[in-house]
């Protein structure tokens, strides 16, 4: 893996030290450094001794007198270089004896080294600011190991239980209390967790803020990469932490951590999670729960073009979302794609505006067939406003279902609009309408008995072929004598006429509706 699952040491920045009160009581005054006060401090050591440096690991808030200085300047400049060459995190002087006053040349050495200085005007007893600071270094690392163990424990449970990405970044979020983001490689958001109005806000202009933020943790954010055996192949963001570096660095990495063993676990690739990023982004627009404006910007996020473009809604029956996706690629069209149920798949095509939709999707759908035979491409109108994409598609599902059930019977062009599917779109449409559902009841009740299936199939197959008795016998596979005691064993059942039109008008509606709400 690419990221450190080691626990970080939580510590103090040099200005929470600062704030602390018994040094507040000190008077304390930053003379030098003062923008690299937020420096961490990992111990609190007291130093006299010029070559300070040799005694020093990095991190440390260094506290002296500087009885050992006085009187030299050479001294005192080289206990700064010191304490810059060991890392330190800052040194703090205590006036008095030695330095009634801050001593230029240790002052301006510190500056230019970019070091910290602080000197307390009062007197303070160095031993009850070092036994302060440890003791909070202590608590807080003992809370970072506790928290550590807290975030492994949960997450490694869902895993476990087979819980989905969503669940393991939910479990993040609450912890990190603020929007976390898994992008890919190119910054094209894959999954959210948090609060919904934060991440909105995190992902109306994504693609800037998170090129902008590169790879600093400034302002909260923290990141750690996702990947293994040398490859990286996505990050993981907490946006906006307000909590100690440390802590969000842990966070990140534990989530990092779980998120590749989820990853490995399911034996999945890396895009899979993009094909689980667009599904639920059209799933949310098909069902229409939430606004399409509150989408917007996990389409942009998901590095849709959403400007100025002309949307164009289709679902495709029998074919593979990986198939679609490598055509439209080859065929150069940007869109989203997203398994449906019942074997559709949804596409959102975005064009620009002088781009022809029609001989484009007629392209798309013409190679499909071409690879995957008798492919059928539902089309909705095309779309310029964002509000009308969650209609389009639902007018595009429409389509596919209308024809679901008559693909074999029906000559259909590559692509389907609602003008082609006719009365069995309005159908449809009114499928689940009592009086629709009561009136098909009604109609057919005679040979709604599993035993009729039979002379209901016959039936289907008859009114379709436009009552062409010899089409019907021929695809039944029997003789027209056989056939026609069929066909009067139907009629007899429902007590209709089959050679009157109106009659056989309202048992084709109804058989209709009967296959609609079946479907």
């Amino acid at each position: 893996m690419t990221t450190t699952f080691g626990t970080p040491e939580p510590a103090l920045s040099v200005r929470q030290v600062l704030t602390l009160e018994r040094v507040l009581a000190g008077e304390p005054e930053v003379v030098a450094g003062a923008g690299q006060l937020d420096r961490p401090v990992r111990w609190v050591h007291v130093a006299e001794a010029p070559d300070v440096g040799v005694m020093l690991t990095g991190g440390e808030m260094v506290l002296t007198t500087g009885v050992l200085l006085a009187g030299d300047e050479e001294k005192q400049a080289e206990y700064i270089r010191s304490l810059h060459r060991a890392e330190a995190a800052a040194v703090v002087l205590g006036l008095g004896r030695a330095f009634p006053a801050a001593p230029d040349v240790m002052r301006r050495a510190a500056e230019r080294c970019g070091l910290p200085m602080v000197v307390l005007h009062r007197p303070f007893p160095f031993a009850e600011l070092t036994e302060e600071v440890q003791a909070r270094l202590v608590r807080r690392k003992f809370a970072a190991v506790s928290l550590s163990e807290s975030v492994r424990t949960a997450l490694t449970g869902l895993i476990t239980a087979g819980a989905p990405l969503q669940a393991l970044l939910d479990e993040v979020a609450q912890h990190s209390a603020c929007p976390v983001v898994v992008t890919n490689l190119a910054h094209r958001v894959l999954a959210t967790a948090g609060e919904r109005p934060a991440v909105d806000d995190v992902l109306r202009d994504w693609e800037r803020i998170a090129r902008q933020a590169g790879g600093s943790e400034g302002d909260g954010w923290i990141r750690a990469e996702l990947g293994g055996r040398g490859e990286r192949w996505g990050r993981i963001t907490l946006c906006g932490y307000r909590g100690d570096t440390a802590t969000g660095r842990l966070l990140a990495d534990r989530a990092a951590e779980a998120l590749v063993l989820h990853r490995m676990l399911g034996g999945t690739q890396a895009h899979t999670w993009e094909e689980q990023s667009a599904q639920s982004l059209l799933t949310d627009l098909v069902s229409g729960v939430v606004a399409a404006r509150q989408l917007l910007p996990r389409a942009r996020a998901a590095g849709l073009p959403v400007n100025r473009r002309t949307f164009v809604p289709l679902v495709v029956r029998d074919g593979e979302p990986a198939q679609l996706e490598r055509v439209l690629r080859l065929l150069g069209l940007p869109g989203l794609v997203a398994e449906l149920a019942d074997g559709a798949t949804a596409v959102l095509l975005s064009l620009a505006r002088d781009q022809d939709a029609a001989v484009l999707v007629a392209n798309f759908a013409a190679r499909m067939r071409s690879e995957a035979g008798r492919t059928v491409v539902a089309a909705a109108d095309p779309r310029t406003a964002w509000d009308d994409v969650p209609a389009g598609l639902r007018e595009a599902q429409h389509v596919a279902d209308a024809v679901a059930d008559s693909s074999a019977a029906l000559d259909l062009p590559c692509v389907v609009r609602l003008k082609d599917v006719h009365l069995r779109g309005l159908i449809r449409l009114l499928r689940d309408d009592p009086q629709v559902q009561s009136f098909a009841e009604r109609e057919l009740d005679g040979l709604l008995c599993p035993a009729d299936d039979d002379l209901l199939s016959v039936l289907r197959t008859y009114l379709a072929t436009g009552r062409n008795k010899s089409r019907t016998a021929q695809l039944h596979h029997v003789s027209r004598p056989a056939l026609y005691r069929r066909l009067e064993a139907i009629q007899g059942r429902l007590g209709v006429d089959l050679d009157d039109f109106e009659q056989a008008a309202s048992v084709h509606i109804a058989l209709l509706a009967h296959d609609a709400q079946q479907g």
